[in-house]
Parts: structure tokens; sequence; C-alpha cells
């Protein structure tokens, strides 16, 4: 069970990676419609557990968007870092109240691998959906783990991204605030002496700060 400090801090966690309700991914779609081929099952998915849903970064063979959170088998799967699987959810105890596999759509089958981050929090899962009995071997769930790497390695390396692109604005910045002070002396000297080689100087100073500011991107 995730005690309530955890789980707060889990939610910050994923808070940190910035990847709610951002568009589709062109990787990590391609990696779950692989699993989907590759395991052949008709639904795969790549979810996000947030404070009261589920929210699908990529899902294969699925419209939706997200689910609430409460009864969420990605929610119980985050619990634990092995696959979590339920081979028949009409006979699972776990699944019988779950809408999911009582109601309409039928599931049967579920297996998640979490989508554990370098720090050890499970943000979401890698999984994989039937509406037909299944079973995995222990070979199959060490796949199903390394898609659920892959994804995360994918994740790791945008935030590393944003985070070096950040650093370099922030660099960017600070270069124009300096050229600016530089700009506003120059020009004080200019009119203050007279000099032409300043104000041309000056106004140098300003080109480049023009392409500096350009390069920061918003």
């Amino acid at each position: 069970m995730i005690t309530e400090t955890r789980e707060e801090e889990r939610i910050k966690v994923l808070r940190r990676y910035d990847i709610l309700d951002t568009p589709p991914d062109g990787s990590l779609d391609r990696l779950t419609a692989l699993a989907a081929k590759l395991f052949n099952v008709p639904i795969a998915i790549i979810s996000m557990v947030d404070t009261d849903r589920i929210w699908f970064k990529s899902h294969h063979g699925l419209e939706v968007e997200q689910v609430d959170r409460d009864p969420g088998l990605c929610d119980s799967a985050i619990l634990s870092n092995e696959v979590y699987i339920v081979e028949d959810a009409k006979e699972d105890l776990r699944t019988l109240a779950n809408p999911l596999a009582a109601e309409g759509f039928g599931l049967r089958f579920y297996a998640g691998a979490p989508l554990q981050t370098r720090d050890g929090y499970n943000l979401g899962t890698f999984c994989l959906i039937d509406k037909k009995q299944r079973y995995l071997t222990e070979n199959q769930r060490e796949i199903l783990r390394e898609f659920a790497a892959v994804a995360m390695d994918e994740i790791e390396i945008r935030l590393s991204a944003r985070q070096n692109t950040k650093k370099v604005n922030l660099l960017l910045q600070e270069t124009a605030q300096h050229l600016k002070a530089s700009v506003y002396k120059l020009e004080d000297m200019a009119g203050t002496l007279g000099n032409d080689q300043l104000h041309s100087l000056a106004e140098e100073t300003k080109s480049l700060l023009q392409k500096i500011e350009q390069q920061v991107v918003k």
C-alpha cells in the first residue's frame, strides 16, 4: 500500500515530468502499436496515474484518453514493481466490481508493468488489455517490463531536454541583460563625448542583443 506521504511525493514527481495532457507522441505511439502486435492484443496503453484519474499518454486500440482512478487497474499496478496481471477478470476477485469488466466494455485480461523513474517512483504503467482470457509466460512478462523501461527512457529524455532548454534560455537571458547594460553605457558615453565610434559599437551591440533574444525559446 502507498502511504499518504509517499503518494504525495509520487504526485510531485509526476508533475515534475510535465507530461499530463500533452499531445500525442509518435515514438510512444509506435511502442504501443508494436506491443499490441507482438502480444496479439487489441489494446496497449501507456498510462499516467494522476490524483483522481488515469490519463493515457498513448492508447493504441482505445479511443478514450482517461478513466477515473478508482477503481482503476493501473492504480493497483503501480503498487508493485512486478507485472500486475489479471488473466480472467470475470473470475478474479480483484476485478469483479470493476466497471470495465462488469459492464459493457467486457475487459477480461489486463497486464501492466510499472513506469518507474530513476529515483524509484511508479508514475503509471505500460499495459495490455484484451476482451478474452489470456496468459503471459515469464518471458513475455520480461518483454513487457522492457517495453515499460523503453517508454520510461523516452519520457526521461524529454524531461532532460526540457531542463537543458531552460538552462540555455537562462544563460541567454543573463547574457542579454549584460548586453543591455553595455548598450546603455555606450550610448551614454557616445552622447557625452560625441564619439561616433562608440555610437557605432552601441548599434552593433544592439544587433547582437536582438539575435540573442530571438534564440530564447518561449
